[in-house]
């Protein structure tokens, strides 16, 4: 009798391994005996249990209200994803991805080193929570060196959807895409077109291709100190250093006619001024009559009496 140990893909069949053996050693041989002592990431010494542990966890919990025993029984998902490399993405982004959206380069919080492109890897949240099972479509120095693009294409949703708040579409990003979507610079499903400014289709243009900001800066022509992304909204400085110059312009040619304009609403005051007081001194003189006339009158009849 011989014992081994076999470490196999699901679907081996032992029992037609040891018949083979059994030929190589010309002497026939039969399977007695078959134990699982693994299974992925689980073994048999450290996290295997019996149906017996499941109910005296459960006694256990019930009769002294100690849960230690039933927590060590019943183990969480995520300890059949520990030897997969994980990537934390941000409280905002999680939500996203439960309803089927790809992990982009903003939403990473952190991430493991030795990832490679088409490598599985495991979507963490930042309580440990799996979210997801996705397929790698950045190296790890791609992602520290660079601001925008896909970095996982998700294979496999594990957790429940709206577990996070919906927080898609409220970033600066997204607001500055509704509004050139708006003003027609972006078809109705956010594609770029002919009139869609150069810095967005430097950063946004090719989605699955990795973008640095300064590399967008070195083609616009602008030193970074500028930034081609401010305020999260992207600008082309160029075009708005055109606009400035023209405002300028425009300012410098509106302000003669502002200072005419300013001269003759004083002059147009003065006149109102005067004739105010041309008026005033009118109905005094007015008055003077009226009151000399009375005298002349009154004393005309006095002469009479």
């Amino acid at each position: 009798m011989g014992a081994f140990w076999v470490s196999c893909e699901a679907g081996t069949y032992v029992r037609t391994l040891c018949v083979h053996i059994g030929y190589l050693l010309g002497c026939g041989a039969h399977m007695q005996e078959l134990r699982r002592v693994r299974s992925g990431a689980l073994k048999e010494d450290a996290s295997m249990v019996t149906m017996h542990d499941v109910k005296d966890a459960q006694w256990h919990y019930e009769t002294y209200n100690n849960e230690t025993y039933l927590r060590r029984v019943i183990m969480p998902l995520e300890i059949l994803l520990t030897t997969y490399p994980r990537i934390v993405v941000k409280d905002t982004s999680v939500n996203a991805i439960c309803y089927g959206a790809q992990l982009m380069l903003p939403g990473v919080l952190r991430y493991e080193s030795g990832i490679e492109v088409g490598k599985e890897v495991i979507l963490m949240s930042t309580k440990g929570e799996a979210i997801a099972l996705a397929i790698a479509q950045m190296t790890t120095s791609t992602i520290a060196t660079c601001d925008h693009g896909i970095v996982t294409r998700t294979k496999r949703v594990i957790l429940e959807r709206d577990v996070y708040d919906r927080k898609w579409k409220l970033g600066p990003f997204a607001k500055k895409k509704e509004t050139l979507k708006s003003q027609g610079k972006l078809d109705k499903f956010g594609r770029v077109t002919d009139e869609t400014p150069e810095a967005w289709k430097l950063l946004f243009g090719e989605p699955e291709k990795a973008t640095v900001v300064k590399e967008v800066a070195k083609k616009l022509g602008v030193s970074e100190s500028d930034g081609a992304v401010t305020n999260g909204k992207v600008e082309d400085k160029k075009a708005k250093r055109v606009e400035e110059s023209e405002e300028e312009e425009s300012v410098e040619e509106e302000a003669p006619k502002k200072k005419s304009k300013d001269k003759k609403e004083k002059k147009d005051k003065k006149k109102d001024k005067k004739d105010k007081k041309e008026k005033k001194a009118d109905k005094k003189a007015d008055k003077k009559a009226k009151k000399e006339k009375k005298k002349v009158e009154s004393s005309d009849e006095e002469s009479d009496d």
